[in-house]
């Protein structure tokens, strides 16, 4: 009678299995064309992102938000350092410190105007104002990297903004007053975090960018968050544990997309991250998408599926 294969022998056997798909999957990705390479990288990442900001928002709740924005960045930290000790931290000395430093105070800075402005304005002139930041790398990229803007892909964010109005234009409120300008500031200050993202990853690889990132946020918000620090419970840890996995994965596929191809190239991608709120927001928070919400949602992936054939075929 012949006996059962071992328990160890079968985990290892997944893993490679696991590990050969990684592979076979990592193998038609670079098949496919540089530019559709980083709309896919940008689109995940913006969903990541819609996912860690739906967290963020229930812990902001409970706790002060600069604190949030604290622990938020140093667990991403804390989900990358055992990546470092394994490929030893010479793996991840930059080439450049300042430029590192210079990125995070930048991005530092944004995150402290939008976190000033988020208790007074509503979620819909929040999502408005924040959409204007493609707008702004765009322009950015031209001025600062000569990127080619094709008129595609002004045509594209054109498309993907006018998206995002059909769905917040009937919930805008104007009551934000001086708040609404301070919620816009932060667009451009994130805009060139975004550029100086970009021009790093000319001599840094992307694992480098993110994992400085985290530390330099990190040194940088820990005066505002001792100054309102509240001691979370253990069901916050756990959730801040999850939001430090989430945004370091983000935030290494959105420096893997800027690091494929143009930065401009990636910017209609960014509209599509309503679709994912409103989503998430129906399958977690159950709430039901409006009319305009559907319409708005179509306008915004067909942009997204035109520009994706556009790059895929390149430039005519």
């Amino acid at each position: 009678m012949q006996s059962s294969p071992p328990a160890f022998s079968r985990r290892t056997g997944k893993r490679h299995l696991f590990a050969r798909q990684a592979l076979v999957a990592q193998r038609r990705m670079e098949r496919l064309p540089a530019n559709v390479r980083a709309l896919l990288w940008s689109m995940t990442a913006g969903l990541l992102f819609v996912t860690l900001n739906s967290l963020m928002r229930a812990l902001s709740l409970a706790l002060d938000g600069f604190q949030t924005q604290f622990l938020r960045y140093l667990m991403g930290f804390a989900v990358m350092l055992p990546l470092m000790l394994r490929a030893g931290l010479a793996a991840y000395r930059p080439k450049n410190v300042m430029g590192q430093f210079t990125r995070g105070g930048v991005h530092t800075f944004g995150l402290v105007l939008w976190f000033i402005a988020l208790p007074h304005i509503t979620i819909a002139d929040v999502t408005a104002i924040g959409f204007t930041g493609p707008i702004f790398i765009m322009l950015g990229a031209v001025l600062l990297f000569k990127e080619p803007m094709r008129w595609e892909r002004w045509l594209a964010a054109g498309i993907g903004l006018a998206g995002v109005l059909i769905v917040v234009a009937p919930k805008l409120t104007g009551s934000g007053g001086v708040y609404n300008l301070v919620m816009l500031a932060s667009s451009p200050v994130f805009a060139a975090s975004f550029l100086i993202t970009k021009a790093l990853t000319r001599y840094e690889r992307p694992e480098v960018i993110v994992a400085w990132q985290s530390i330099s946020v990190t040194l940088l918000s820990l005066p505002l968050a001792l100054w309102h620090w509240q001691t979370p419970g253990p069901g916050q840890w756990a959730m801040f544990v999850l939001c430090g996995l989430l945004g370091s994965t983000a935030h290494y596929c959105l420096t893997r997309s800027y690091a494929t191809a143009d930065i401009s190239a990636t910017q209609s991608v960014k509209f599509l991250e309503l679709v994912w709120a409103t989503v998430i927001g129906w399958i977690w928070f159950g709430d039901e998408p409006s009319r305009s919400t559907l319409i708005g949602g179509v306008v915004i992936s067909a942009s997204t599926l035109w520009i994706a054939r556009r790059e895929a075929r390149g430039p005519r």
